[in-house]
């Protein structure tokens, strides 16, 4: 592959470009797998906009769809108290601590499976799934899992710790015991131990690539990403998968997840992100539900419904890019029922709002445990 088609397929406009082919595609009866239900994209949309309306009766109060609000969970706010023991850091060094810890989480957080919680030091309340991996990894990092001076300054992550990580560290820091199994603590290991050679000294190095003194646009928050921590993926062309019409599909969700999630540290150290639109909406299980469970998109064959699949088979490639091209319908047909426009209510505010917890409703009510419409094997790298 030439680098001009390499470049492409790493930017927002690419990934939107082929979901928009999947779409039409499938639109066009062409798929053997899905169909397009404009009835049920609207019972989508109803979905969101009731799950909106219960969890924030003033719109304007939507916080970001980002990593952040994991460590919250429960109305907790930890971060606030870490950054007590960080009083005095310039603002900038206190961003880069704030992305050691993004960093990390997010890469530890790829479908925790359903049988997997993480009981809370000190609060004893428990926490599954994507809470739970949060709160986990918030935990090892406030006590100095990922420092090279865990007892003189463990709120940082350091790359000759990560290098050094091993399946059995992740595995106490998430308390996975036999009757706890944790789908993916291989490849989560893995995933730190690589970004522990990427070659920054430590992930908060990401600030320093996109701040240059002024706004930063989204887009450049993906690109940095993507630029430094390309060689952790296991495919060199990251999340990106073949269609046997439409060609290469890229998605990177969890570089997107993280771009979402370095937002704030970035805008807490004065630097104003703009553009949020420009990423796209998740193609992860809780969104691709929503919409298959409202019926927006229709399975053509029973056995979607019944069979695992792996990340690079074509169901799943198209299940993912139909996910991403009808994000965006939802959230446009959200922001007409508020009244709002796109500046208000960016795209990451609707998924936060939003469509990735309708997603969660709607399969607890379907589903015993509330897992996934669509079973897709998991290492810990996709999602």
């Amino acid at each position: 592959m030439n680098p001009a088609e390499l470049a492409y397929l790493r930017t927002p406009a690419a990934i939107r470009e082929r979901a928009e082919k999947v779409l039409k595609f499938a639109e066009d009866g062409r798929s053997a797998w899905f169909g397009v239900d404009a009835n049920g994209l609207e019972a989508a949309v109803q979905a969101t906009l009731a799950v909106t309306r219960q969890r924030f009766a003033n719109p304007a109060a939507i916080p970001f769809h980002s990593r952040w609000r994991h460590f919250e969970a429960g109305g907790r706010d930890r971060w606030a108290a870490l950054a007590e023991r960080l009083a005095g850091l310039p603002r900038e060094e206190v961003a880069r601590r704030r992305i050691d810890l993004a960093v990390v989480s997010v890469l530890l957080d790829a479908g925790a499976g359903p049988d997997w919680s993480f009981r809370e030091p000190g609060t004893g309340e428990t926490y599954a799934r994507s809470e739970g991996l949060g709160v986990a990894s918030f935990h090892m990092f406030a006590n100095g899992a990922f420092s090279r001076d865990p007892k003189g300054d463990p709120l940082r992550v350091d790359a000759e710790r990560l290098a050094a990580l091993a399946p059995l560290d992740i595995a106490m820091g998430f308390q996975v015991k036999a009757h706890n199994p944790l789908v993916g603590l291989e490849g989560r290991a893995e995933l730190l131990r690589k970004l522990g050679g990427v070659g920054l000294a430590r992930p908060g190095d990401l600030f320093d690539a996109v701040a240059g003194g002024g706004e930063v646009k989204a887009a450049a928050i993906l690109a940095a990403v993507l630029d430094k921590l390309s060689p952790i993926w296991p495919s060199p062309l990251g999340d990106v998968w073949p269609h046997p019409v439409i060609g290469l599909v890229p998605f990177h969700k969890l570089s997107q997840w993280l771009s979402y999630s370095l937002v704030e540290p970035i805008e807490g150290a004065g630097l104003p992100v703009v553009a949020l639109d420009e990423l796209t909406g998740l193609p992860e299980y809780r969104n691709g539900g929503l919409l298959v469970d409202a019926g927006a998109l229709r399975p053509k064959q029973r056995r979607l419904l019944t069979d695992t699949f792996a990340a690079g088979d074509e169901p799943i490639v198209e299940w993912r890019a139909l996910t991403v091209a009808l994000l965006d319908r939802v959230a446009a047909h959200v922001r007409g029922h508020l009244g709002l426009d796109a500046a208000r209510l960016p795209l990451v505010k609707v998924l936060e709002a939003g469509t990735w917890f309708a997603g969660r409703a709607l399969a607890a009510q379907r589903r015993p445990g509330g897992g996934p419409p669509i079973a897709v094997a998991s290492d810990g790298t996709i999602f």
